[in-house]
């Protein structure tokens, strides 16, 4: 190949899995910091360089793309979201990415892979890229994959497998799909680039996270460690049917977990933020109606499966 032509990168986010595995680094990593958008386009740029054997400045990000769902306009600004997102927005238009948004309705995002996989496949063609990075790791994406191999784009995959246990006692694990690996042309597992201790002092790969100055005052110390609720003070039992799910309402959201108060009385439930289903934490406010499981952990009950409730409202 040669040197002096440019390298055509097209970026893909899935951004459902992009904030989850931000989450990850800002509240159970030792690194407690989000990824920074701009750090990861310039660990793309050399990466690309490196795997296509050109120089840095002739690879060049010339499209990029955030698939996520998002609360309707009416909702985002009850839950006063409308600010924080357009903060996002503004982060992701620096840099360049185009925003891609679908409803989320009351059992979540639908429709966002397929819309994703199908813009990659159709820029792919139209714009020629060399290299199509995806920021993914769900195996619905392997059509995708194979598909841009059949166009020869290169595929470079960003995948993580982290495991963490949640306050509630329960082991959460995410892994890149094999599959996605093994088809990738140059597949990337960045967990184990960002925990190489050889690259502690690489600026790129220190870059890949926001300054620890934008998240001053975050909590630093397992959320339940601050506020146990014990089993003698929890003051409502456990469901006859573990089963059937409770409601309640948001009594509390702090950094990384919250408090439900239930609608049949009793003590108020910690959750924790990996148990929402089917919207952002960061999207939750205090008087949220929500739907929830009992559960336990090592400090007594808890809420586990919580779903915040969303009224369907007709399109005006």
């Amino acid at each position: 190949m040669s040197q002096s032509r440019l390298t055509r990168v097209g970026v893909f986010y899935d951004g459902n899995y992009f904030l989850h595995v931000s989450n990850y680094y800002a509240f159970h990593h030792l690194r407690r910091a989000r990824i920074d958008v701009s750090g990861l386009h310039n660990y793309i740029r050399r990466e690309v360089a490196k795997w296509e054997g050109a120089e840095e400045r002739y690879c060049q990000i010339v499209d990029a793309h955030y698939f996520r769902g998002r609360l309707r306009a009416h909702d985002a600004d009850e839950r006063d979201l409308l600010y924080k997102e357009r903060v996002f927005d503004d982060i992701l238009s620096r840099e360049g990415v185009t925003n891609h948004y679908l409803p989320v309705g009351p059992f979540g995002e639908k429709g966002i892979d397929v819309w994703l996989a199908l813009e990659a496949y159709e820029l792919a063609i139209y714009k020629r890229f060399d290299v199509v990075v995806l920021i993914a790791g769900d195996g619905d994406f392997l059509p995708l994959v194979r598909k841009l191999n059949t166009l020869g784009t290169r595929v470079m995959l960003l995948g993580w497998d982290f495991k963490f246990v949640d306050r509630n006692g329960t082991e959460r694990e995410t892994k890149a799909s094999q599959s996605l690996l093994e088809e990738a042309t140059y597949p990337i597992l960045m967990h184990q680039v960002i925990d190489d201790r050889s690259l502690r002092n690489d600026p790129v790969i220190n870059g890949l996270f926001a300054q620890k100055s934008e998240y001053a005052g975050r909590v630093t110390v397992e959320p339940a460690a601050l506020l146990p609720v014990s089993a003698a003070s929890a003051g409502s039992a456990a469901p006859a049917n573990p089963s059937e799910p409770l409601k309640g309402r948001i009594q509390n959201l702090k950094e990384g977990y919250g408090f439900i108060m239930p609608a049949a009385g009793g003590q108020n439930l910690f959750f924790y933020h990996a148990e929402v289903s089917n919207a952002d934490f960061n999207e939750l406010r205090i008087g949220d109606e929500v739907e929830y499981h009992a559960g336990q952990n090592d400090k007594g009950l808890c809420a586990v499966r919580v779903k915040m409730l969303i009224d369907e409202q007709p399109a005006e």
